[in-house]
């Protein structure tokens, strides 16, 4: 069976893989938006499902209110002692650590294993009845990047570190190194790491017989002559137990769309991993646009992420971008949105935006809602969201609900309305949005209300560290009984429609 890259065409960024048994589990950065640190789990390292989330909501106060680029990045996965340990670093806040016996169940509460400002990016790794953990820094909040450290712990990591030891310094060799990932192979300790940057960047190896070095370096992926920047930050893999055919997992930055996953075939040469295409004599890798299946199975596992809002749970795909609270909404023959208060005009802060990733170059979208404004500034819509959006919405006001387009930005003023119906006097209205691949990187999507079409083209843009995002709310400019219930949201992949 063959497969194609990326093999997860969506945002899940700095991807960390384990195999444990014969499953293989993934988890990524989520930043702000929760649910956070999904768990994706495969039979195949090619189809994946999203089974799970490590955090039901970020644990810290100021995360009730939307915090854009802040929260949990760059996760690892690990199973030791019969456990699994998910290790997410919070830039301001430090490094954390949740448990779990299966990672499709219940996580513990976290607990912090390194305070501080500036630490990322953290990978454990157990030798002689101790753990260490390997580290970055952000430069944002660390004054400096690209450096490695190591800390010690106890072996079931409940020890917070004092103090931590670098042991890789890449400001001439590997300059922004970052993402760490801690392995054991033949007598060496390795530390995966992407440098460079993420558009521009490689994959580097360091190696050492010692946990805290010294460590010799080697490029092992570069982009070469393909179309995969970066190749930034992942996860090698052994994809069974003879230890001899492993795999490697990593993402791409790819503007709107968020940062795509990876897969590429690696191998041991002269006691170096290679990942990618080798071409010989000992040179880096350059990534595959795909291959076999590492794993001969073929299932059914895929990411849904359309919604019939039937039963009284949220679909998985579904997130907000602060902590969420239970008055914003319910289940009844829907989903229904209450218009919580927000005393702001722009939605960029607005922490009742039910939101999804975009998971195909070219698709639509469609969402049929039935209105219950009730006071003027009730309002209900349907948005994709980065650092510049655009939203369709229906608005009350005068007494009478009306349709309107508009726009906005993180960081901007108010939104700007482009357009307004006349009274619009009927009680559901279909939201839908059709979006395409126009040029690399760029998305290009138009809105359309039931029948209407809004002929203007907007042109997505990621988020703050993440990729585009759509999705549904409601609010009111004051305290409203007012609501909206979406009957459904559905997506459908266009990609064999558009030439």
């Amino acid at each position: 069976m063959q497969y194609k890259n990326p093999v997860l065409f969506s945002d899940y960024s700095d991807p960390d893989v384990i195999r444990v048994g014969d499953d293989f589990y993934m988890v990524a950065s989520s930043f702000n938006h929760v649910p956070a640190v999904p768990v994706l789990h495969s039979k195949n390292l090619v189809e994946w499902e999203l089974v799970n989330y490590v955090l039901d909501k970020l644990p810290f106060e100021r995360f009730n209110a939307v915090c854009h680029g802040a929260g949990a990045w760059a996760p690892s996965l690990r199973f030791h002692g019969g456990k699994f340990y998910c290790l997410i670093p919070f830039p301001d806040e430090g490094i954390y650590v949740a448990e779990a016996d299966d990672p499709c169940g219940k996580w513990s509460l976290l607990r912090p294993l390194m305070e501080g400002k500036g630490f990322i990016d953290p990978c454990p790794i157990w030798d002689n009845g101790k753990c260490y953990v390997a580290f970055a820094f952000a430069k944002s909040r660390a004054g400096f990047n690209s450096k490695i450290a190591v800390f010690e712990t106890d072996e079931q990591l409940k020890t917070p570190a004092k103090k931590y030891e670098t042991v890789f310094d890449g400001t001439d060799i590997a300059p922004k190194i970052e993402g760490p990932k801690f392995y054991k192979r033949g007598g060496y300790f390795y530390i995966l790491a992407p440098a460079g940057g993420v558009k521009t960047g490689w994959q580097t190896a360091l190696r050492s017989k010692k946990i805290y070095g010294p460590y010799e370096s080697k490029i092992i992926l570069i982009q070469g002559d393909t179309t995969v920047n970066g190749p930034h930050q992942g996860a090698l893999v052994d994809v069974d137990e003879s230890g001899e055919r492993w795999a490697f997992l990593h993402f791409q930055d790819m503007g709107a769309y968020g940062r795509v996953v990876h897969l590429q075939p690696a191998q041991w040469v002269n006691g170096w991993p290679v990942c990618g295409e080798y071409r010989g004599d000992n040179l880096a890798g350059t990534p595959v646009a795909g291959g076999e299946y590492p794993v001969d199975i073929c299932t059914s596992a895929r990411i849904n992420t359309s919604d019939e809002f039937e039963g009284d749970r949220l679909s998985l795909v579904w997130q907000t971008p602060a902590n969420r609270r239970e008055e914003w909404y319910s289940f009844n023959r829907g989903l229904r949105l209450n218009c919580a208060y927000y005393g702001g005009n722009s939605l960029a802060d607005l922490p009742q935006l039910f939101m999804q990733k975009v998971y195909n170059k070219n698709f639509s979208a469609k969402a049929k809602c039935r209105l219950n404004l009730v006071n003027d500034g009730d309002e209900a819509g349907f948005v994709m969201f980065g650092k510049e959006y655009a939203y369709a919405c229906v608005v009350r006001a005068d007494g009478q609900n009306y349709l309107e387009i508009r726009k906005g930005a993180i960081g901007g003023g108010p939104d700007e309305t482009l357009c307004r119906s006349q009274p619009y006097d009927e009680n559901c209205v279909t939201f839908q949005l059709s979006a395409k691949l126009e040029n690399p990187d760029r998305l290009a999507y138009k809105f359309t209300f039931g029948k209407v079409a809004f002929t203007h083209i907007f042109y997505a843009v990621a988020g703050v560290w993440t990729g585009a995002k759509i999705g549904v709310y409601a609010r009111s400019s004051t305290q409203s009984k007012g609501s909206a219930t979406f009957k459904y949201f559905r997506t459908v992949c266009t990609d064999n429609r558009v030439k």
